[in-house]
């Protein structure tokens, strides 16, 4: 019997792309689930985008829409996301329309391979070199603190809803992804690596890259390095 999945979309300001984002995603799914959800978030718009999720919604029963009033950010909403799933798999992408059916796709047709799917690029040459090394030095920073080998934290992971909810999540940070990946590995979930191509869009700088957004992510990353290598061992 083919799973199901709940897929969460976050959207800030983008009224000129979360339809088509929302569409891409339908596209994408296809008939390799016995059912799906769309779950857009409007994480604090000041433009049309709410009102064009709700537009959505009204067409197709499968889209359920979340008003944040305040930008919850992308931990945040994922958390908002793990609380109101109904199905199988979780999985979140971007409100910008940035991930192709390339990048979704091979991960979605993983799924049963392990606990965990986890994409990383092939291809990261079509990334800004300041992007790269920063993702670069990220994973290595990683792998380094929690005694890994993952290719790629931030990636559009797919996990199952039941192992989501039996951990804490933290952070409403970009660190989000890693922080459910390290503590679902900590508890013995298993994981399957899988190349996916990514596509950039020319004239598009990375929020992660921010000032208030790196110092949220090292914050996260120090306390789980506390939570997972001390707490974890005294409990």
């Amino acid at each position: 019997m083919k799973p199901t999945i709940s897929v969460i979309i976050p959207a800030l300001n983008e009224e000129a792309s979360i339809t088509a984002a929302a569409d891409e995603a339908i596209a994408t799914l296809g008939d390799r689930f016995s059912d799906y959800e769309l779950l857009l978030f409007d994480d604090g718009s000041t433009d049309r985008t709410g009102k064009i999720m709700d537009d959505l919604a009204m067409n197709n029963p499968r889209i359920r829409v979340t008003h944040n009033p305040r930008p919850n950010n992308l931990g945040g909403v994922y958390k908002q996301g793990i609380a109101l799933a109904r199905f199988d798999y979780i999985l979140m992408i971007p409100g910008d329309n940035e991930n192709p059916r390339s990048a979704t796709i091979p991960a979605l047709e993983a799924i049963g391979k392990a606990d965990i799917i986890i994409p990383f690029p092939i291809n990261m040459h079509v990334r800004p070199l300041g992007r790269r090394i920063g993702s670069r030095a990220f994973t290595l920073l990683i792998n380094l603190l929690f005694l890994r080998r993952i290719k790629y934290y931030n990636g559009t992971v797919v996990s199952r809803t039941a192992d989501l909810r039996s951990i804490p999540i933290s952070t409403n940070s970009f660190a989000y992804q890693c922080e459910c990946l390290l503590k679902l590995l900590k508890t013995g979930r298993s994981y399957h690596e899988v190349g996916i191509e990514i596509q950039a869009k020319p004239g598009r700088q990375s929020k992660a890259l921010r000032l208030r957004n790196l110092i949220d992510v090292l914050t996260a990353i120090c306390h789980l390095f506390v939570e997972v290598h001390f707490r974890t061992a005294k409990g």
